[in-house]
């Protein structure tokens, strides 16, 4: 990915976006106005930081990117593979629903999530104008959002998978993110293997899941025409992003965008 330094805040690009019409963004935790252990740009707004300053770090954001955060659009997200249709930003409050995936094919529309470990997913039709956002955690990972919010661009805008493009973004790297047996039957029953998703320590034999390497999974048995994959490590990279895993739930989170 690049790396990008603006106005104080730190974001990360795709590499193989920058000849498509998208502005897009997976933010670091470098900027901001929140204190410790929120510190700097949480995007969080139900993890003990003030309002003030989760209103004040969107607004950061949306500046950085050069979007239009009046227009800004977000999910309450729940670990689902929910998928909703983003015509216009919500009225009189802050979400357009329940979900963890979102897309639009409207300009000028930012779609925006929060991450702290789970997978940021980025989408872009470069034949039909639309994109997507999705937030892959385990559960998103095995209940298929990724796919979810490709299937979703294809019903609702016709696209073609062929001609999609998808980041999978900064998430918690497969030697950090040690699971549960009951994550691992959950993986085996939606991709049907575990190859290369789950690694076991030969010491104890406890299971790794390997999130990148699933969510790329996904989207490729969807169609997708090109997967870039991050492979930033945020339990790893704490001083950048904000982990759950590392930091013990005592964390902020960190925020994505994407706008035609």
């Amino acid at each position: 990915m690049d790396r990008v330094e603006r106005n104080g805040l730190v974001f990360y690009q795709f590499e193989g976006w920058r000849q498509i019409p998208v502005k897009h963004g997976v933010f670091t935790r470098i900027g901001g106005v929140s204190d410790a252990p929120f510190d700097g740009l949480n995007m969080g707004g139900n993890v003990g930081d003030t309002p003030e300053n989760v209103r004040t770090n969107h607004e950061l954001m949306y500046a950085a990117s050069g979007v239009r955060g009046d227009r800004a659009c977000s999910v309450w997200q729940i670990h689902s593979a929910d998928v909703v249709l983003a015509k216009r930003p919500a009225r009189n409050r802050r979400w357009l629903g329940t979900a963890d995936g979102l897309i639009t094919d409207q300009p000028d529309l930012p779609l925006t999530m929060r991450f702290a470990d789970c997978t940021p997913i980025l989408l872009v039709d470069r034949a039909g104008g639309a994109v997507g956002i999705a937030h892959a955690g385990w559960r998103g990972t095995v209940r298929g959002v990724a796919s979810a919010t490709v299937r979703a661009m294809v019903n609702y805008f016709g696209s073609n998978p062929a001609n999609i493009y998808a980041g999978v973004g900064p998430a918690i790297g497969p030697n950090r993110y040690q699971v549960g047996e009951e994550v691992v039957q959950a993986v085996a029953d939606h991709f049907h293997t575990t190859d290369g998703l789950i690694q076991r320590d030969p010491r104890d034999g406890s299971a790794y899941l390997d999130l990148w390497a699933a969510n790329r999974m996904d989207l490729e048995r969807a169609g997708v025409g090109a997967v870039e994959v991050a492979e930033i490590c945020t339990a790893e990279n704490v001083h950048e992003f904000y982990s759950h895993r590392a930091e013990h739930g005592r964390t902020g989170r960190f925020g994505a965008v994407i706008s035609l």
